[in-house]
């Protein structure tokens, strides 16, 4: 039987038992080599996004694009980056991967509780193959998508606990696994990293937008700008609510110089319900703002409440959250204090914040020191000028008028009874009217309108100066034939109290430019007349302020009434009787 060389290959054969170990080595070599690529392609990835988030200079864009890169890299259906309170729970909460509809219909963020607070509270990561297998788990809220494995891991920056990456829903497998928490780890300390250079830039650009807005409120005090919105207290504020990236800010002044008040006035206020704000009063005592007026040395609060004192006088509109207040430290004395606050839920005021605002919080007392100098300047300036101008009025007015007055009498005498002598007397009685007129004028002259005095026209006077800077301009005050030594005390206290009230509504609520203050008192009636230019009555329903006044004319047996001015504003006119006792 004929055979075939064998060297044929048709008769060349292996073992079964080589050949299959032989497969099994390749196949482990082909899933090793996937596996390869795939870390390979994982890593490139990472430094995609490390290149992404270190380019970024801004912590709420470094925060956007990490919480979609630790999505894509990990590999899961739902990511978020939690931010740290400074008194714990989160302030911040930037998720990917949910629909606008879906986020809107849950409202409100998390607020750092259950499995959150539990990442937070370690702080270590945290990984789950079902939520349900950790008994801190909350649950979802209604309307949640539906939320199974689990992963998280702390963000650090400088060591400190800056917040965490969650993860849910693993799109590679039933779970994550722990070659997803070494890369999710990785990406968090880039992302410290990131948030550490982003913050020192941020505070590097604060510092020169600091430095610049001194430099702006500087020139405008030498250029001596300070008058209507250009003051150097509202650039102040201004510049304050920029750079501070605040929604409110407010400047507050004691009403007059003493060195302990009683309340705070807000003479200047920028942003959300600034208008409702202005003009308001705020007690020293147990309120943030006094206390810092009080012991001249900064406060930084993480969120508003009522023992604040500003909390209570906001119309309800807006919320306050975060707040820092600095003191207006002046040379020898606190001139007032500049508050600054965010709406709530908004991060809060850091320490190089309070640092930077405090600075140049010392811009706002040098605007102060300089406009009171001003101001004392001014004060000297017009003092000489009622000087030369009663002098002038006493030596030559007077004087002559006296003269034509005898004349007059002297003509009387040559003649007869008649129309004409009827004529020349009242002419002497109004020469003589004129002539005590002027002497109260020259009088009024040679008084110094900002020296404090006892009397009732010192202190209406003293009235004026406290509510022009509420009111932004300066009323016209008229006297006529009023005599201090026949008012008694309770009179003048109630038509003190009534010309601040009648005043301070005009600043609230007229929106007027210009102000008329009457105080006349003739046939046994003491009368106070006040008319603005303002919006009018309206439909405005009169509140407590006019029932009040109405209370302290109706004890003296006297009337207030409320009526609108010819051409527009509005008329208060207050009337008490002089002879009751």
């Amino acid at each position: 039987m004929a055979t075939e060389p064998a060297d044929n290959p048709a008769q060349l054969s292996f073992p079964d038992l080589p050949r299959l170990e032989l497969d099994q080595l390749l196949g482990q070599l082909v899933e090793r080599a996937q596996e390869v690529m795939g870390t390979q392609g994982r890593l490139r990835s990472l430094l995609q996004a490390n290149r992404m988030i270190g380019g970024d200079l801004e912590v709420p864009t470094v925060l956007r694009h990490a919480v979609a890169a630790a999505r894509e890299l990990v590999g899961a259906e739902y990511a978020a980056i939690g931010v740290l309170g400074p008194t714990g729970g989160l302030t911040e909460f930037i998720h990917d991967g949910m629909d606008p509809d879906t986020v809107a219909r849950l409202g409100h963020p998390p607020q750092g509780k259950g499995l959150l607070g539990a990442v937070l509270e370690r702080p270590a990561a945290l990984r789950l193959r079902h939520l349900t297998d950790d008994p801190r788990s909350a649950g979802a809220p209604p309307g949640h998508p539906p939320m199974d494995g689990f992963l998280g891991v702390p963000i650090r920056v400088r060591g400190e606990l800056f917040g965490a990456f969650y993860l849910v829903n693993s799109t590679r497998g039933s779970e994550f696994t722990a070659e997803d928490e070494e890369l999710l780890g990785a990406l968090a300390a880039s992302v410290g990293g990131a948030v550490d250079n982003a913050r020192l830039y941020e505070a590097a650009r604060s510092r020169g937008e600091w430095l610049s807005a001194s430099a702006a409120v500087t020139r405008q005090l030498l250029a001596g700008e300070s008058d209507g919105d250009a003051s150097p207290l509202r650039l102040i504020a201004e510049r304050t609510r920029d750079i501070a990236r605040a929604d409110l800010v407010l400047v507050l002044r004691p009403p007059g110089r003493e060195a302990a008040p009683a309340e705070l006035t807000i003479e200047v206020s920028v942003g959300a319900d600034s208008d409702h704000l202005r003009g308001r009063a705020v007690p020293v005592e147990k309120s943030v703002s006094g206390r810092v007026f009080l012991t001249a040395e900064p406060a930084l609060l993480a969120h508003l409440t009522d023992g604040t004192g500003l909390s209570a006088i906001t119309s309800g509109e807006v919320e306050l959250g975060p707040m820092m207040a600095v003191p207006l430290l002046g040379s020898g004395r606190v001139h007032g204090v500049l508050t600054a606050a965010r709406l709530n839920g908004r991060p809060g005021f850091t320490d190089a914040d309070l640092d930077m605002a405090g600075s140049f919080a010392n811009h706002a007392a040098l605007a102060i020191e300089l406009a009171d100098a001003r101001t004392e300047q001014q004060r000297f300036l017009l003092l000489d000028e009622r000087e030369r101008i009663a002098a002038d009025l006493h030596d030559h007015v007077i004087q002559r008028m006296f003269g034509d007055g005898l004349a007059l009498q002297g003509l009387l005498a040559k003649v007869g009874p008649g129309p004409v002598a009827n004529r020349i007397r009242s002419v002497v009685q109004d020469l003589d009217e004129n002539i005590r007129l002027i002497r109260s004028t020259v009088f009024q002259l040679q008084q110094d309108p900002s020296a404090p005095e006892d009397g009732g026209r010192g202190r209406l006077l003293e009235v004026l100066a406290d509510v022009r800077p509420v009111l932004g301009f300066d009323p016209d005050l008229r006297f006529s034939g009023l005599r201090e030594d026949g008012l008694r005390a309770v009179v003048i206290d109630d038509l003190l109290a009534v010309l601040r009230e009648t005043l301070t509504n005009v600043a609230r609520h007229a929106g007027a430019r210009a102000a008329e203050v009457d105080v006349r008192s003739e046939d046994g009636w003491l009368t106070l007349r006040v008319t603005d230019d303002g919006r009018g009555i309206g439909d405005s329903t009169p509140g407590t302020g006019l029932a009040d006044m109405r209370r302290r004319a109706e004890r003296h047996g006297g009337e207030c009434t409320l009526a609108g001015a010819e051409g527009g504003g509005t008329v208060v006119s207050w009337s008490v009787p002089l002879g009751r006792r």
